[in-house]
Order: C-alpha cells, then structure tokens, then sequence
C-alpha cells in the first residue's frame, strides 16, 4: 500500500507527528510494534505520574496532622497503587487509538524495517512480512532503558524503569544508581512508600545537568525525606547470587559494599536504532543518533528522523515538537528551526524540579555580566498555606541587555510554572517587562516575579 507519509513508531514524536500529518492533508500510517503511546506514555512520563501522585497523598496521609486534621488508620496497598498507575497508561493509550481514527491514520501493528526506494517492510506478531512504501518515512523509534557493562539487567533484581514500574511486591530496600530525572522519580516514590533507599551518582552533584544551586537544596530535600545519596561514587560490579544484591561502590574514601533487594539502573538510555534498516538504506549515524539537518531530514532524500534517536535533549516534547515541525516543512509551511536553548526540563519527584535556559555557571563561562535574582517559597504565603514552603525560584538575566538566560525552580508545583519563562524568553522579554506584568497574589507563580524583581534590587517580600 502506498501512503503520502509512514511514521515508524508512535510515542510522543510519532504519534503526533502523524496526527499533524493527517492535519495537513497527507494519507498518513503509523507503524507500532507494541502499544500506541510509546514508552512515555506506556512505561514513562504518565504511569510514572501516577505512581507519584499516589506517593504525594500517602505523604500527605502520614502528615495530616500538619493541616489539623486526624487520620487514625491508614496504611498501602502497593499492588493496588501499581495497578491505578497501569491503569491509567492503558486509558491513555485507548485515547491515542481514538485519535488514531479519528485523524483517518492507518495504524500498520508490526515490526518496521525501512528500506531503499522508500519502502518499509512490518512483520506482524505471526511473522507475515508486508512491503509498504510513502512519499515521506519518518523514523520515531525512541529509546531504552542503558545498560552498562557491569550492570547487566535480568529483570528481577537488577531493573531498569519498566521493571520498576510494575514490580510484584514492594522491596524493602532498594539502590538507585544514576540521578537524573528517572533515578530521582524512581528513588522518591520507593521511599514515601516505604523502601529503604540510596541513590549512586557518578558526578559532584546529583540531577547534575541542572543549576548547581537547585542540585543541593534538592539533595537537602531527599536528605531530609531519608535517601541515602552518595555523590562521586560509581557501582564497579554487582553479585546476585545471594537473596538480594551486593554492590561494590567506588568511592573518594574507597570501596563500599551496599547491600539491597533491589538494583534498579537509571544511567541513561540507548537509542533505538539498530536493525530498522539504516545500514541498508545509507542513513547516516554518529554515536547512537542520526544525523539529520534543521528539519529532520536525514542525508537519504525521503527519509526522516525525530525524538530520542536524534541530537538533542530526549524529551517527550522535544519528539512532539520536532515532528510537527519535520511534516509542516514538508507540506511547504514556513518553519523556523527549533531552539533548542529554549527547552524545558522538568523533574516531578518531591520537590519538583523545572528548568529552561543557561545555569549559572553555563552563563559566567559564556562571557556574561548576570543580574541573578532568587525568592525562596518560605516566603510565599501560598506555599507556607499549603504547607509546601521547600525550594526557591532563581533567575538569570544578561546584565547589559535585560535578556532572560535562564529560570531555575524547586518547589510544589514548579513543572506548571516553568512555561512563563519559556514564552517570555521566546518573545524577548526583558527583566523589567517580567517585572511590571502583574502576577496573582497568592500564588505560587508570583515567585517568578520577585525573583526577577531581587535580581533588579526592587524585591518586595524578602
């Protein structure tokens, strides 16, 4: 069957690149090998969520006396919180089939293997190879949990995310090596449940890619929750054969041995991009990404490539928006190239993390003079009502021109602030605009203002 567009995979890049797709009027198929969703919607960003959310109300549970309330029993039930998290992937991937018909996308279950002349071979689940060919392929085929050498995942005691997500019962202890977004997720909800946990970072500082000032208020937060947290460590080697997991962990003092039912490995992800007919095809890669220009093209005309087997950071909104953005410029739309200096992270353990732009330290190395301006959340009067007064708000703003280089936030609610600075730094907003746009009291977001009004001397608060 012929089509104007075939996206291979259907995460949060592939999925909705074919919905755009079928937008502007191209026959659109979608090819997928497992459930439409992808790993963010089946095995990361949204069950993840879930499981968080049940984290927050057994927090709150635990700490209700904190509001002048009574609970006298409570307690968890860990099958049950892990089953709601399933449960709310698998409606979420029921919307995505919705959507899938209601766009008119034909969605091939299968395998994809592309090949020249822009064709794709699918092999269904019985085998059965059918040859389709487009106009337009576009590679979304995401990534996977990383394994290391010396940290080989068997499922059982050592894991990676999707293990975690969906473990039988509730280990008593568990190590969590790596600290980015995942490893912190993973750590903070194993440990408001009940796991005894310690989080191994190689690097000085954990959730290292953001500012150095978020990274220790964090440590200090999770600290205070009970994680263990050991910086500058890394696990040499790990031995299974007993009841549990013995690690050797390489440490500025020497070697330790931590000892765990659990390894859950949280040091990254590997592109997924071998036996999908690159080689055969001609496609370029480097270092587990494909090359592609500004738009997604790759160096083979009729072939494209979006989200995490891409440069660029692997996040669910940078697929989404590199592929509305790859088939806009194929039907001939005006597209600007994506900012990638404009990108938000967000981490959604407790506190939250949400950053976008320069670090402090990022800036200094680039040459700027920097107005820096920081409001803590102890005081704002909505966080110390709701009783979540951990964290601050930091922003960075060019000395010379008023530019916004940068908005580093931890607190209650932050993965819902961060977007005001990622619009005012697309339109140029300066430090004094910021500042004169007048923010509702009491909120959460009126921090971001008295942030950028202490970078200014006018803070009014503190």
């Amino acid at each position: 069957m012929k089509y104007d567009i075939i996206v291979l995979g259907s995460g949060p890049g592939g999925y909705v690149t074919a919905i755009r797709a079928s937008q502007l009027g191209f026959k659109t198929a979608i090819v997928e090998k497992e459930s439409l969703g992808g790993i963010c919607l089946n095995w990361g960003c949204i069950p993840t969520k879930a499981l968080l959310k049940s984290a927050q109300v057994f927090d709150y549970l635990k700490h209700a006396s904190d509001y002048g309330l009574t609970v006298k029993e409570f307690d968890k039930d860990f099958g049950a919180v892990i089953a709601r998290s399933r449960g709310v992937a698998d409606g979420m991937s029921k919307g995505i089939q919705f959507l899938m018909k209601k766009n008119k996308i034909d969605v091939i279950e299968g395998t994809g293997k592309v090949k020249p002349g822009k064709k794709m071979d699918v092999t269904d689940k019985d085998g059965k190879v059918t040859e389709y060919s487009a106009d337009h392929i576009i590679i979304a085929t995401g990534a996977r949990s990383r394994e290391l050498p010396n940290l080989p995942q068997d499922g059982k005691k050592v894991i990676g995310y999707r293990q975690a997500m969906v473990l039988p019962e509730q280990p008593k202890s568990m190590i969590v090596v790596g600290s980015g977004a995942i490893g912190v997720e993973f750590a903070h909800f194993y440990n408001s449940m009940g796991t005894q946990v310690t989080i191994v970072e190689f690097m000085p500082n954990i959730v290292p890619v953001e500012d150095e000032d978020i990274s220790k208020q964090f440590e200090r937060s999770l600290k205070k929750a009970g994680i263990n947290i050991m910086t500058n460590s890394s696990v040499e080697k790990v031995d299974t054969s007993g009841n549990g997991v013995k690690a050797t962990v390489k440490t500025v003092k020497g070697e330790e041995i931590l000892e765990a039912d659990i390894l859950l490995s949280a040091v990254g992800i590997k592109s997924n991009i071998e036996n999908i007919g690159l080689e055969e095809v001609g496609i370029a890669t480097d270092r587990d990404k494909v090359l592609v220009n500004p738009y997604y093209q790759t160096n083979i005309p009729g072939y494209y490539a979006i989200g995490d087997i891409v440069p660029g950071q692997a996040l669910a909104h940078v697929a989404s928006a590199e592929g509305i953005l790859c088939v806009e410029k194929i039907a001939g739309l005006h597209v600007e190239p994506l900012d990638y200096g404009n990108i938000p992270g967000c981490t959604y353990a407790t506190p939250e993390i949400a950053s976008v732009g320069l670090t402090e330290k990022q800036a200094k190395e680039k040459g700027y003079e920097l107005k820096i301006g920081k409001f803590p959340f102890t005081a704002s009067g909505k966080a110390k009502a709701a009783g979540t007064p951990d964290g601050f708000v930091k922003v960075i703003f060019d000395a010379k021109y008023g530019e916004w280089l940068g908005c580093h936030m931890i607190g209650a609610g932050v993965t819902d602030m961060i977007a005001e600075a990622v619009v005012a730094r697309k339109l140029e907003t300066t430090g004094h605009e910021i500042i004169k746009s007048v923010h509702p009291h009491p909120t959460m977001s009126e921090a971001i203002m008295e942030a950028t009004a202490a970078a200014y001397d006018e803070v009014i608060h503190i």
